[in-house]
C-alpha cells in the first residue's frame, strides 16, 4: 500500500473508533482487551497518536517516552481523542517525503513507516471499540489485512523482542484463503524467521507442523488476538503457543 492510502485509512479508522466509543459509552467493557474499559482504550490510543505526532512534527531522531493521557472521561475525553487524531492525520499529510525521524521497523522511509504503523494501530483499536458494542467487528479490506499481516510477521516478529519461540525448530504457516498470500514462519529458540510467498509457490499444509488459514481480514484480526483463530490444521499446540506468546507489547 502507498503512504497516502495508509493515511486515508488512518483517518477513516480513527473516525470509526470515536463513533463506536461514543455509542458504547466510556464505561463499557472491552471484550477484546478484558482489562480495559472504553475510556482506557481511548486514552491509550489518543496518547499513541500524540506521541507519533510529536516524533514526526519535531523530527526526533531517537525514541521518546509515551506521554500520559489526561484524566478526562465521557464526551470531553472523546473530543480530546478526536483532536489528537485529526492532528496526527494532518501532520502526516503535510510531512515532507524526505522526513527524517526515528522509526523502529523496516520501511521505505520514516514517513511511510509512521503512516502504516498508525493506520494499523488505529484499525486494531477500532476493532476493540466495536467489540464494546457486542456485535460483529468490521473487517478491513483484503489489501489492508495482508499489509498488516506483513507488518506483524515480517516486522514485529523479526525483532529480538518476539517471544514466539520453541525449544525445537517448528514450522507454522499462515494462509490467506481469499488471496495468494502465504507466510511460512520458522520457529526456534531464536526470533521467528518469516518468508511470504504466493499460494501457487507454496507447498500444501502437510509440510508445516501447523497451518492457520482463513480470509485475510479474519486472519489479520485473529493474529492480533481480536478474533479466534480461523481454521487450524496440524498440531493445535503450536497454534496455541503462537496465540499465547505472540502478543505485541
Amino acid at each position: 500500500m502507498e503512504t497516502a492510502e495508509h493515511i486515508r485509512t488512518l483517518d477513516e479508522e480513527g473516525r470509526l473508533l470515536a463513533a463506536a466509543a461514543r455509542k458504547a459509552g466510556t464505561d463499557a467493557e472491552v471484550p477484546t482487551c478484558p482489562e480495559w474499559r472504553v475510556r482506557d482504550l481511548v486514552r491509550h490510543t489518543g496518547a499513541v497518536h500524540r506521541w507519533a505526532t510529536a516524533l514526526v512534527a519535531e523530527g526526533h531522531d531517537s525514541p521518546r517516552p509515551l506521554g500520559s493521557a489526561p484524566e478526562l472521561d465521557g464526551d470531553p475525553l472523546l473530543t480530546w481523542f478526536e483532536d489528537g487524531h485529526r492532528r496526527l492525520v494532518d501532520t502526516l499529510r503535510n510531512a515532507p517525503a524526505d522526513l527524517a525521524c526515528w522509526s523502529f521497523l523496516p520501511a521505505p522511509s520514516p514517513l511511510a513507516f509512521w503512516a502504516r504503523r498508525q493506520a494499523h494501530e488505529t484499525a486494531v483499536h477500532r476493532a476493540d471499540a466495536e467489540s464494546a458494542l457486542g456485535g460483529e467487528l468490521t473487517e478491513p479490506t483484503v489489501e489492508f489485512a495482508v499489509d498488516g499481516i506483513d507488518e506483524l510477521l515480517l516486522g514485529f516478529h523479526a525483532r529480538g523482542r518476539s517471544r514466539a519461540r520453541t525449544g525445537t525448530p517448528r514450522v507454522l504457516r499462515m494462509r490467506a484463503t481469499d488471496t495468494d498470500a502465504v507466510w511460512t514462519v520458522r520457529l526456534s529458540s531464536e526470533p521467528p524467521v518469516t518468508a511470504r510467498a504466493e499460494a501457487s509457490q507454496t507447498p500444501e499444509a502437510g509440510d508445516a507442523d501447523c497451518e492457520i488459514a482463513g480470509p485475510a481480514p479474519r486472519l489479520y484480526l485473529s493474529l492480533w488476538n481480536r478474533l479466534p483463530l480461523p481454521t487450524v490444521t496440524g498440531d493445535p499446540a503450536l497454534a496455541r503457543l503462537w496465540r499465547e506468546s505472540s502478543g505485541i507489547g
